[in-house]
């Protein structure tokens, strides 16, 4: 549900109508296609961002670990990565990310960035030669952190 909020700013902002919600597709489409077009005017020549993502399938042919995020330019982000439970220490963790790193250096990439929260992964990251370059704490709640990690090839 979205609630309309009156406009407590200047005189004549009253013509503008904030309305808060938690879920809105269209907003989230709309902002993506405006951010592109001006990242694409302050970036001419460079290809715009490309999505990216692994999956690997069990033989039964369900989804048993995925990686999702973007090449842009010279940099890849990571946004999401899932192993399922049962396949925890398989491997394919380290095989995805293998498969996302020769993707990315394959579109020109040089670097990949990560964020992982310390009750995730982000020991795994480094141990895959990701290196800490920040570090927000008692984020999302007290004593844990949001760990912003880059890889460099």
């Amino acid at each position: 549900m979205t609630q309309a909020h009156g406009s407590s700013g200047p005189p004549g902002e009253d013509r503008y109508r904030a309305r808060v919600g938690e879920s809105d597709a269209a907003l989230d489409q709309r902002l993506s296609d405006e951010l592109d077009a001006v990242n694409a005017a302050a970036t001419r020549g460079i290809p715009p961002a490309r999505e990216l993502t692994v999956r690997i399938d069990d033989e039964a042919g369900q989804l048993a670990a995925g990686v999702s995020g973007w090449t842009w330019g010279v940099a890849a982000g990571i946004a999401m990565t899932w192993v399922r439970k049962d396949t925890r220490g398989a491997g394919l963790g380290a095989r995805l990310l293998a498969e996302f790193e020769t993707v990315a250096r394959a579109r020109g990439c040089a670097h990949v960035f990560v964020t992982s929260f310390t009750f995730q992964a982000p020991g795994f990251y480094e141990r895959h030669g990701y290196r800490e370059i920040f570090r927000w704490e008692d984020v999302p709640s007290p004593g844990a952190g949001d760990v912003h990690l880059r890889k460099d090839f």
